[in-house]
């Protein structure tokens, strides 16, 4: 272990706790262990003063000196002092705490999150083909009723807003879509319809 050099109360200086950290990078258990004594009470200590309860500042002092460890490596002297590094993950890790406790949980049956069931091959070839067929015999029919069964079906307008949207009779909707109907089924198989 490295010879501490402390200060006139007994605590170790910055330039110490900066190279138990640098140990640490350097997989040095001994610095590890000097850094932990030092900082784990302080820490569970800080997280105790932001409201957080004993248990809950335990877990959270351990997952810190565990971060420490993991990440000793990231730790820049130049940037911070090891003090400033080690209570900076100490509070990111309180956030995260507080913001998985105000996140609601999942519910697994929700069915947003089921995958959309593939559809079978077959039902999408037939579906295409159907598409194709009746995209064909829309083709055939005059423009004024392609007009009005787009606006009956793809718009979902009824019969009398159309009317009203085209300026035309009420009667003479209804007349041109029956009309629209009857040329299809000509064209079209019945399940196409």
């Amino acid at each position: 272990m490295n010879q501490a050099r402390q200060d006139s109360e007994g605590a170790p200086s910055r330039e110490q706790l900066d190279a138990w950290v640098q140990g640490c990078a350097a997989a040095d258990r001994d610095s590890f262990r000097a850094l932990f004594q030092h900082y784990a009470p302080r820490v569970k200590g800080y997280l105790k003063r932001l409201a957080t309860d004993d248990a809950a500042a335990e877990e959270l002092a351990q997952e810190v000196m565990l971060t420490v460890w993991r990440k000793a490596a990231q730790f820049d002297p130049h940037q911070a002092s090891a003090s400033t590094w080690i209570f900076r993950i100490a509070r990111n890790r309180r956030i995260d705490m507080a913001r998985r406790a105000n996140r609601p949980d999942l519910d697994a049956d929700e069915p947003m999150f089921r995958p959309v069931e593939q559809e079978a091959p077959d039902r999408a070839a037939h579906a295409r083909d159907r598409e194709a067929r009746v995209q064909a015999a829309l083709n055939l029919l005059p423009d004024d009723q392609v007009q009005l069964l787009r606006l009956a079906f793809f718009d979902g307008l009824s019969h009398s807003e159309i009317a009203a949207k085209e300026g035309l009779a009420l009667g003479t909707v209804k007349s041109r879509i029956r009309l629209a109907f009857a040329k299809l089924r000509g064209q079209l198989d019945p399940g196409d319809i």
